[in-house]
């Protein structure tokens, strides 16, 4: 069985991610983005391997037009880890998946 990733938009991403505690991925993507089909398995692999520990979710820019503004997200995918409903880090583009479980370790 997959991990859960949470798929939220504007009315579920305060609730999830803002009053949330622990740690949390979001991916900022969209469809027809390539390089974000390229982060997909990426983020899959990650949901996975700190399945309990960190929260992993992804919002689709398309259908989410508030948050991504809210943080200024330009272009995708962008990710951002938060720690207790605070933003920590942004990585915009393809990462490195070595380099993003570094900074995710960190916030455990």
């Amino acid at each position: 069985m997959a991990a859960q990733i949470h798929e939220l938009d504007d009315n579920t991403f305060a609730e999830e991610i803002l009053r949330g505690s622990g740690p949390a991925v979001v991916d900022f993507w969209a469809p027809w983005c390539g390089p974000c089909r390229q982060v997909a398995p990426m983020i899959e692999r990650l949901a996975e391997e700190y399945e309990g520990q960190v929260k992993v979710a992804k919002v689709n820019v398309d259908d989410a037009a508030s948050v991504p503004g809210q943080y200024g997200i330009m272009s995708i995918p962008t990710i951002m880890l938060f720690k207790d409903g605070e933003p920590m880090e942004t990585m915009v583009g393809v990462p490195n998946e070595e380099e993003l479980k570094e900074k995710l370790n960190e916030l455990l």
